[in-house]
């Protein structure tokens, strides 16, 4: 998500999370992605433009016609009051956000990714300040799932809750919140193991005769829960992880979402600022935080939870970051656009929605439309990209067996 410049050494810590805490903080992180990291970069802000179709048109989410690159917007509560933080130690004040997500829409920015699980609460409620004045110019996504009290904000003990009753309460908040009477695209943030897809479905088919739900989808969900949840209630888009350093969803959810006219949305399309150029060979992360998610207290880096980035793998993980800076260089265009350009480039029905915490990295970062790559250019880099075998696994153990999931059959 957001860039983190002043440092590159995240501030040492033991892990503190409970195995429910772990999930959920993965399923928070299933918005967005960190778009940073300006050093060591080509000048140019805009890519050279050659040779093929543009890709800066709409793209088609559902009912929703959306801008090429949205912004994604993930928060906890700060050290201080008036205070919020991502999940890689950067800080900024409310006003700041605030100032950030309208700025996204002056620069024609029309998806804006949020979350219950984000705070919780306090992501929706930031958005929904921003966006008051402006509803009618963009598109608000957001997602419910988590077993999170929808009055208090408490986690509850079953890590997920999908159950029909609660998923009803929890957008009720979500719109209270968004300070709107409709959310355009409603994810269910993780499955729920233990309520069947339809029975979920159900619920959002009687939120959407209401007018309060226009689309829905899922994120990170089972191939079957993908086919069930389209014949219960057509989906309008998938929202998982996908970038050049994780490359999962080609196997087999791309082919069906272009199988069934789903859409696809990508968090962390930065791989949670390595491919912007974040990081180096000896970058650290240390051996974790301390993290409270219902207080934001401690100072939390998720990715000294994540295999690929520790040491050993970070180091030889870098093949694929000297990869993005050669095309970079050769397009004369920051390594987050080539990155950026690259997934736009595999789909017109591709959408990433990288977060920051600076006005002038989301600029940069919605330049990424302009880059465009010749079909040999594209089979090149796909080439350059498929010779980096990429060491460590994309998440913590405790969310690897979360993501991916399926419901149980409906009785």
């Amino acid at each position: 998500m957001p860039d983190n410049n002043e440092s590159n050494l995240a501030a040492t810590g033991s892990v503190v999370m409970s195995r429910r805490n772990v999930l959920l903080s993965g399923a928070m992180l299933g918005g967005v992605a960190l778009m940073c990291g300006l050093g060591a970069q080509p000048a140019a802000a805009n890519a050279t433009i050659s040779g093929a179709s543009a890709v800066s048109g709409p793209r088609k989410l559902g009912s929703l016609n959306v801008s090429p690159v949205g912004l994604g917007c993930q928060w906890l509560p700060g050290p201080k009051e008036g205070v919020v933080t991502d999940f890689y130690t950067s800080t900024l004040e409310r006003g700041e956000a605030i100032r950030l997500i309208r700025s996204a829409v002056d620069s024609g920015v029309t998806l804006i990714d949020t979350a219950e699980m984000y705070g919780p609460f306090v992501s929706e409620d930031i958005v929904g300040e921003a966006l008051q004045s402006v509803r009618n110019q963009v598109y608000i996504e957001t997602k419910f799932g988590g077993d999170i009290d929808p009055d208090t904000g408490k986690m509850g003990d079953r890590g997920m809750n999908s159950r029909p009753e609660h998923v009803r309460r929890a957008v009720e908040g979500s719109l209270k919140r968004l300070r709107t009477d409709h959310i355009d695209l409603l994810y269910q943030h993780r499955v729920d193991p233990t309520v069947p897809i339809e029975d979920v479905a159900g619920v959002v088919r009687d939120m959407m005769a209401e007018g309060k739900v226009l689309n829905w989808g899922l994120s990170e969900p089972g191939i079957q829960t993908i086919r069930r949840a389209h014949a219960e209630l057509p989906l309008a888009a998938i929202q998982n992880e996908y970038s050049m350093i994780w490359r999962g969803p080609e196997a087999e959810v791309l082919p069906l979402c272009e199988e069934l006219g789903i859409g696809f949305v990508c968090w962390s399309p930065l791989g949670m600022g390595f491919l912007s150029g974040k990081m180096n060979a000896d970058t650290r992360f240390g051996d974790g935080a301390t993290f409270d998610l219902q207080a934001g207290g401690g100072t939390f880096d998720f990715r000294a939870l994540v295999p690929r980035y520790s040491p050993e793998n970070l180091r030889a993980n870098m093949a694929l970051y000297a990869v993005v800076l050669k095309w970079a260089q050769r397009k004369e265009a920051a390594p987050s656009q080539i990155a950026l350009g690259w997934l736009l480039a595999q789909k017109p029905w591709i959408v990433p929605i990288p977060g920051t915490t600076k006005i002038a990295h989301m600029q940069q970062n919605i330049g990424a439309a302009s880059v465009i790559f010749t079909p040999d250019e594209l089979k090149e880099l796909n080439s350059d990209i498929a010779a980096v075998k990429i060491a460590g696994a994309r998440l913590p153990a405790e969310e690897e067996h979360v993501v991916g999931a399926d419901t149980p059959p409906r009785k």
